[in-house]
């Protein structure tokens, strides 16, 4: 299918073949009939794409300071890589379309194939032929209605949360400043509740627009006479700022138009510099409105589909969309006379080139349009133009199950260095960032269906480098068809699921395993473990971790989805403490600090007991400074002390002599090595880079300590 991307390095905005996406639980695929361009949000991601290199960096000072923080962590080439790689990775445009849905994911109820939707979202409702959207971010198309007008729903649903926020009433006076599409959709919102309406915009064909569609409307200069005359010298209830500047002219416009203690609502993106007298003297209440309603940037809302109660959030982001699509069908928002230019999904760059000023064209609503006569699906695999069928020429084939940022900018480059297997397919669920990775990494081709791409009879390795929720099922659907498995942490979310992968690792069938604990494959890992050799005394390890704070709704604090923190990214630092050590772990304690409605289990230390009585302290923190070193391991040992921090200094001292190491440039964290001995097991044979044991050990350990966080006690480790 035909999608428009944005390449962030480069600044050019290309429609690409992509593979059709898969549709999940909870969303529906939909065949989009016409979709907005928002010629506000989507330009300024157009305008920082096309701006050099130091143009991001003056526009983003805070990513910048995350750069310099990060360089300081980890060294300055690792760093540079992780930066050109984000930006390397394609933007997918559009959060305002309709069309029809084509097929229903699980636990989708209300809807039918073939039902026509509004849609919703940025990552969602893009500009390409199909779309996954959740379930909560559509809403049903009246018959009266085009696909040309209900793709302005979204759009009219950020008016109308802005002019819910103002509270305004029957015969009461609303200013609208900015009569750019947002604006003049306002206006009407404003109109259709009954208000008394003025617009103020900088150009005069907008102004006469906005006369045409009802309202009394002026220029800038003529503001603040007609809008004193307007109100009968009272001053407006309500001053809704639709413009899109980074001045802070708007504001200020605002409290000049506002009566005594009115309220003033900054709906579009604009300079918020407050002048404090008028503001003051006038008590005026400002408010910022959050995109589309109740519901906007709640994952729980959004992506799981948990809808507020109907009598305590009336309106929700999904209600206004209902409420945008009513008023149209009632005459009282009509868009048509908004619409200017259209563009079929194959000019789509013009569209771009059109709103960012190249063509010094007048324009409003810019729609793109669609083929909606196609009757099945294009296809969810897209072939690399570039590379020729495989021969195996007695190299295994890879499989890639997800292209995210570890997978673009640790595990991908390190398969294109280490070479030695051909890179068969990739595939991911919404396709766009498999095709990218497609062409980078050079794959044969991309795909978004997973089972196809495990069935594949050239596939002999998958890389399974997806959420953790399907790391479980992807590694059993692998091995039970022989294809030996590569799976980024963590192996398993619970006893149930690790359980099952050994069964069917003790199958003939089963191919080999393994996890992407790579820090027990560092240089300096593997330095710290030869340090360790031949010890006849138990060891103590202590391993801190500055991990940084995620917001509650980060998908890997849910236990569905990520398994929280310690499962989810603490097995790396169990893993690591049981390679220095090397025997089994038999109990574990974990105490917490209080998470106090800010953390979710990641302010904890963990004490792990091994059968050689060592001693492993793992101190896993979400509440410091994240320039401050991330991981630091210190182990003692039979008159023996070494220090590790950050895989880039290594301090070994025994018999007074210090012995120490550092890489200037480069954090080395073991995925090279991890890979090549992997690589290597396959080809030639022998034992698995990572005991299988271990594999047991480390999961049963992080469950462990979970149980003995929320249980308060000691935990035993089972042996089997």
């Amino acid at each position: 299918m035909k999608q428009l991307l944005q390449n962030m390095r480069d600044g050019q905005s290309v429609v690409a073949d992509v593979p059709v996406p898969a549709v999940r639980a909870g969303m529906v695929l939909v065949r989009t009939g016409a979709s907005l361009v928002s010629a506000g949000t989507e330009r300024m991601v157009v305008e920082f794409a096309a701006k050099s290199l130091v143009g991001k960096a003056r526009s983003r000072p805070d990513l910048v300071r995350q750069v310099i923080d990060k360089a300081r962590r980890e060294g300055v080439l690792t760093t540079m890589e992780a930066a050109f790689n984000r930006l390397d990775q394609p933007m997918a445009l559009g959060y305002s379309s309709a069309g029809t849905i084509v097929a229903l994911g699980d636990g989708v109820d209300g809807y039918a194939i073939g039902d026509r939707v509004a849609c919703a979202g940025g990552g969602y409702a893009v500009h390409a032929e199909y779309a996954v959207v959740p379930k909560n971010l559509i809403a049903p198309i009246p018959d009266q209605l085009s696909f040309e007008e209900a793709a302005f729903t979204t759009l009219g649903a950020i008016a109308l949360h802005g002019f819910r926020l103002a509270k305004s009433k029957v015969g009461e006076r609303v200013a609208v400043i900015g009569l750019g599409l947002l604006g003049l959709l306002a206006i009407q919102i404003a109109r259709a509740a009954g208000c008394q309406v003025f617009g103020v915009d900088i150009d005069p064909d907008r102004v006469a627009l906005a006369q045409q569609l009802g309202a009394k409307a002026v220029t800038r200069e003529l503001a603040q006479e007609a809008g004193l005359a307007f109100s009968q010298g009272r001053g407006f209830d309500a001053v809704l700022i639709c413009a899109d500047t980074r001045s802070d002219d708007p504001v200020q416009l605002a409290a000049a138009l506002s009566r005594d203690r009115g309220t003033v609502v900054a709906v579009g993106a604009v300079g918020m510099q407050l002048p404090r007298k008028p503001y003051y003297e006038k008590e005026i209440h400002f408010l910022v409105s959050r995109s589309y309603g109740p519901g906007r940037y709640d994952p729980t809302y959004e992506e799981q589909g948990q809808d507020y109660p109907f009598a305590y959030v009336r309106w929700t982001e999904g209600r206004n969309l209902e409420a945008i699509l009513g008023l149209m069908t009632a005459g009282r928002l009509d868009v048509r006379p908004l619409i200017t230019h259209r563009f079929p999904i194959e000019r789509a760059a013009e569209a771009y080139d059109l709103i960012s000023g190249k063509t010094r064209e007048r324009f409003i609503g810019v729609l793109l349009t669609y083929d909606s006569g196609m009757d099945k699906l294009p296809s969810a695999l897209v072939e690399h133009p570039k590379v020729h069928a495989l021969t195996k020429d007695g190299e295994m084939g890879l499989g890639v199950l997800g292209a995210g940022n570890y997978a673009n900018a640790v595990f991908l480059p390190v398969i294109k260095k280490v070479g030695g297997i051909q890179r068969v397919g990739i595939a991911t669920a919404s396709g766009t960032s498999a095709r990218n990775s497609m062409l980078r990494y050079g794959f044969q081709y991309a795909g978004s269906d997973e089972q196809a791409l495990i069935q594949d009879p050239n596939v002999d390795v998958v890389a399974i480098l997806t959420r953790h929720e399907h790391h479980a099922r992807q590694v059993v659907a692998a091995l039970r068809l022989g294809k030996h498995v590569f799976c980024e942490k963590p192996l398993a979310l619970n006893v149930a699921e690790l359980e099952e992968i050994f069964e069917i690792l003790q199958l003939p069938v089963a191919g080999r395993l393994m996890v992407g604990f790579n820090r027990r494959f560092s240089a300096y890992g593997m330095a710290l473990k030869q340090f360790l050799e031949n010890r006849q005394e138990p060891l103590v390890a202590t391993y801190r971790i500055n991990a940084g704070y995620l917001p509650l709704s980060h998908w890997l604090h849910d236990p569905s989805q990520g398994g929280g923190r310690i499962i989810g990214e603490g097995c790396h630092f169990i893993d690591f403490i049981t390679y220095l050590v090397d025997r089994r772990p038999v109990a574990i304690r974990t105490w917490g600090l209080p998470d106090g409605g800010r953390y979710h289990e990641d302010n904890v230390s963990i004490q792990i007991r091994f059968e050689d009585d060592s001693i492993g302290t793992i101190q896993y923190l979400a509440n410091g400074d994240k320039s401050f070193p991330k991981e630091r391991v210190e182990v003692f040992c039979a008159g023996r002390a070494a220090a590790l921090e950050d895989y880039r200094e290594l301090v070994l001292v025994k018999d007074g002599k210090r012995e120490a190491h550092k890489s200037l440039l480069r954090q080395d964290k073991g995925h090279e090595q991890g890979w090549r001995l992997f690589l290597a097991s396959l080809q030639k044979g022998g034992h698995p880079p990572i005991p299988y044991n271990h594999l047991w050990w480390v999961s049963r350990t992080s469950f462990a300590a979970v149980s003995s966080l929320r249980s308060g006690r000691e935990e035993p480790i089972p042996v089997d």
